[in-house]
């Protein structure tokens, strides 16, 4: 069932949003060669205390961290470590904040120091990505004009969208319905209603859009070892048109 939020929900889970916007600025101060996912994870931790969050990801399912980090051919949910990042890397930071009950996600990726360009263009092209589907997210839209935004631009573009992983629902719970494709066709699924609160998070690869899981059976990452890169934003869709809640 898809949970409709009132004007007062989405009010507070923008605020949420606003703090996680805020915590991504200054993972991107700490983003250089040398620097630990492990560090930043602490750091994102005590960020969220001090400003009277948690990180609702941490206890879910038995996950034991902060956030996620997933560095260059992890597509998602990798583990934050004590080794250090590299000149080239690229890295995403994902994380889901809770204030007061309320919840918001997003994830960003980021170049470590100095990066390839097809490591630069992947960045780009993925957040173009969830640029543009975040442009489908208006009242009347269905959920395949937003996946069908992402396939058809970043299939163009000669690189893949990851189809095992998905956007979402979100409200009280971290997944809620409806599940929302990176892919697919215009005038195709659930219809956008106000007061619906979603995740679009593109996952971007270099090459093979198929995954892997690693033993831990939480890290997914390339076939084919190439690069992953992510993007995603919590939106609430509203008259106005869609309402970014995470914007930094």
């Amino acid at each position: 069932m898809i949970i409709l939020k009132s004007k007062r929900e989405i009010d507070l889970m923008h605020k949420a949003g606003q703090l996680l916007a805020k915590c991504h600025k200054e993972i991107a101060k700490m983003i250089k060669p040398g620097v630990t996912t492990l560090e930043i994870d602490k750091f994102v931790d005590e960020y969220l205390a001090q400003h009277g969050a948690t990180p609702e990801q941490k206890g879910y399912k038995g996950y034991e961290y902060a956030t996620c980090a997933s560095i260059n051919d992890e597509i998602c949910h990798g583990f934050p470590r004590n080794t250090p990042l590299q000149n080239g890397d690229i890295v995403t930071i994902d994380m889901v904040v809770n204030l007061n009950g309320a919840l918001a996600d997003s994830a960003w990726s980021y170049a470590v120091g100095e990066v390839s360009d097809e490591a630069t263009r992947l960045l780009h092209i993925t957040e173009e990505a969830l640029n543009r589907a975040v442009a489908q997210s208006v009242i009347g839209n269905r959920i395949g004009d937003i996946g069908y935004a992402i396939q058809s631009y970043v299939e163009g573009e000669g690189v893949s969208v990851v189809r095992d992983f998905t956007g979402h629902g979100i409200g009280r719970t971290i997944h809620e319905a409806p599940t929302i494709l990176h892919y697919g066709e215009q005038n195709k699924g659930v219809r956008l209603k106000e007061g619906m609160v979603i995740t679009i998070e593109p996952m971007v690869n270099l090459g093979a859009w198929q995954s892997k899981m690693d033993d831990n059976k939480w890290t997914a990452r390339t076939i084919d070892g190439k690069l992953s890169a992510q993007y995603e934003h919590t939106i609430a869709i509203t008259k106005e048109g869609p309402l970014i809640l995470t914007k930094q």
